[in-house]
């Protein structure tokens, strides 16, 4: 193979950027330091995500500006986010600064202190201060949220949190009414049965009801969506075992976010600061985002493995 033709990165793996040897033989070739073959990541930010300290350290060396933005945030940023702090040190040491303001007020040093390693930049420079009260006690929150969920070993379910409403209100949304037991056996002892999406099951949690579905994506679908949002927020989601978590945010309504990845760390630019926040706490927990977006508090995963009733919806389209 030609020098030219392995100057660039198109063919780097996932692991391709923990190989030293690998990236600098790239570098020597003609590989640009600066620029990636997609728009949406540099180099060294795609080594700040999943590289080694050693490759950050060697990229940072040769890049024109080790704080240079992409997306809106710099590498830092980025390592910080997805929890590598040895490569953030790497950065550091290599001069990226750990307080340049970006992300909606979420420098890379305030987004750690909601982190697992909060020391990592301390001391605050002047002009710089920590976390909000609500901020901590929102960071305090994901901490106790995710343990109480647990780990959900199973897909094919969906969800919807619905915030301010009771299961009571809900089920009078949905015109739904209780199911009858003898056929709800016969639906769990073969849930692949085309009216089985119509049972779907409701349960009262603190901040507002859980709408699920164990062996389906009913719950999360537009119709149900919409009418559980109406004057109020719904953060849905279906564990779909082919292509992986869908979510979608409804308000009022009106569909806010759709086909979504929950819990994925799909961060924009145009994001507030509340969701960034979420989306970092709750990164890799996709049924804890739901439920802390709708601002739900629930003490177990209950509301998904068991819910206080089950009820059957009235035929309609529940996609349009």
């Amino acid at each position: 193979m030609t020098a030219q033709e392995t100057a660039g990165w198109s063919d780097f793996s996932w692991n391709s950027w923990k190989d030293l040897a690998l990236v600098q033989a790239r570098l020597d070739a003609g590989a640009d330091p600066n620029e990636g073959d997609y728009f949406f990541e540099r180099p060294l930010h795609a080594a700040a995500e999943r590289g080694s300290p050693e490759v950050v350290a060697e990229l940072a060396g040769r890049v024109d500006d080790v704080d240079a933005e992409c997306e809106g945030r710099t590498a830092l940023w980025v390592a910080v986010f997805n929890d590598q702090p040895e490569n953030a040190l790497a950065l550091v040491a290599a001069g990226a600064d750990p307080w340049r303001p970006m992300m909606a007020g979420w420098s890379p040093g305030r987004l750690s202190l909601a982190g697992p390693t909060p020391g990592l930049f301390f001391p605050f420079p002047p002009g710089h201060t920590g976390l909000t009260e609500a901020e901590t006690a929102t960071a305090t929150e994901a901490e106790r949220l995710i343990g109480a969920l647990g780990d959900i070993e199973w897909d094919g379910f969906s969800l919807a949190c619905v915030h301010g409403i009771s299961a009571a209100e809900a089920i009078q949304r949905l015109a739904a009414v209780p199911a009858d037991e003898e056929e709800l056996e016969e639906i769990m002892e073969d849930p692949s049965e085309e009216d089985a999406l119509r049972f779907i099951g409701v349960t009262d949690v603190p901040g507002g009801c859980v709408v699920s579905q164990q062996w389906g994506y009913m719950a999360s679908t537009p119709v149900v969506m919409q009418t559980l949002s109406a004057g109020t927020v719904a953060y849905g989601m279906y564990a779909n075992p082919k292509s992986g978590n869908q979510g979608s945010v409804y308000r009022d309504g009106e569909v806010m976010e759709w086909d979504g990845h929950p819990g994925g760390g799909d961060v924009s630019g145009d994001d507030s600061a509340e969701e960034i926040l979420l989306k970092y706490l709750y990164d890799g927990h996709a049924e804890a985002y739901c439920f802390a977006g709708a601002g739900l508090r629930p003490t177990s995963a209950r509301a998904i493995t068991d819910p206080d009733a089950h009820l059957r919806l009235p035929e309609r389209d529940y996609w349009h």
